[in-house]
């Protein structure tokens, strides 16, 4: 069996008095998902996800202390993918998809969030992020 890992974040705005979460939907697969990647030699985790956002939105995140959370599953027969997952506040709103990954991006409000995001997995990411978020604004 092979290993993977990717890093990502759950980047979130307040926005006319509403939280928002930033949503990629992936040109294969057409999921809707958070923005992560694979991580590079010599990067630590935090520096993997910031990298791989702004590849693939040009949005730029602070991370929040206090949220780390690990989803792993089969991509495909005999590879194992650990995905660690921040959470982050956007420091710039306007959006650009990365052409080659990313078929379309939208800032949704938190509470809609479960009726775009494919996997139970995020949506529970979601739930887990929602009291921290609170907490910061």
């Amino acid at each position: 069996m092979s290993y993977e890992k990717s890093c990502g974040a759950i980047v979130f705005r307040k926005y006319h008095g509403n939280t928002e979460l930033l949503l990629i939907k992936h040109t294969i697969g057409g999921h809707w998902s958070f923005p992560k990647g694979h991580v590079e030699a010599g990067e630590t985790e935090e520096e993997t996800a910031l990298r791989e956002i702004m590849e693939e939105t040009s949005v730029e995140v602070e991370l929040c202390p206090g949220f780390r959370e690990m989803v792993t599953y089969s991509p495909k027969r005999d590879v194992q993918k650990d995905v660690i997952y921040f959470l982050g506040r956007a420091k710039n709103f306007d959006y650009v998809p990365q052409e080659s990954e990313i078929a379309q991006i939208k800032w949704v409000e938190i509470n809609l969030a479960h009726a775009f995001l494919t996997y139970d997995n995020d949506k529970q990411l979601v739930n887990k992020a929602k009291p921290l978020i609170r907490d910061l604004f």
